[in-house]
């Protein structure tokens, strides 16, 4: 398995809008990385669901239900989407703040590369971040 995070806006697609719908299509990705990052993701990987531009913060774990297929918000043959359910919200949720403060996630991609929409978490950064938000 492996470990992914995915950003929204939540006044755009919040953590409550996908529990209310069970699923989603994770669809309008228009960033090569972020889309090679979409077509790598295999069914059972786990995302950390991330609040952008206001809240900055991880509210909660999702999972990747079905692999990368054609987007359907364009008819573009090079961008793809993935579906996606909730798993788990994070009683704490963990704060970008709180993220650039633990030296054990001073590589994450989201401290590096903060644009990018859909990126890979490693294992360890998944552990540290799990610890910050009390979560087993």
């Amino acid at each position: 398995m492996a470990y992914w995070l995915v950003k929204s806006e939540p006044a755009v697609y919040s953590w409550d809008h996908l529990v209310k719908e069970g699923n989603t299509c994770w669809s309008g990705v228009r960033n090569y990385a972020a889309r090679n990052n979409l077509m790598n993701m295999k069914k059972g990987d786990a995302l950390f669901f991330y609040y952008s531009n206001e809240g900055l913060e991880i509210v909660g774990i999702a999972k990747v239900i079905k692999e990368y297929y054609p987007d359907p918000t364009t008819e573009d043959k090079r961008w793809v989407a993935v579906d996606i359910e909730p798993v788990q919200k994070f009683k704490k949720p963990v704060t970008l703040s709180m993220i650039k403060g633990d030296n054990q996630l001073s590589e994450m991609v989201l401290i590096n590369n903060s644009r990018l929409s859909v990126q890979p978490v490693n294992r360890k950064e998944w552990i540290a971040v799990l610890k910050l938000a009390g979560e087993k």
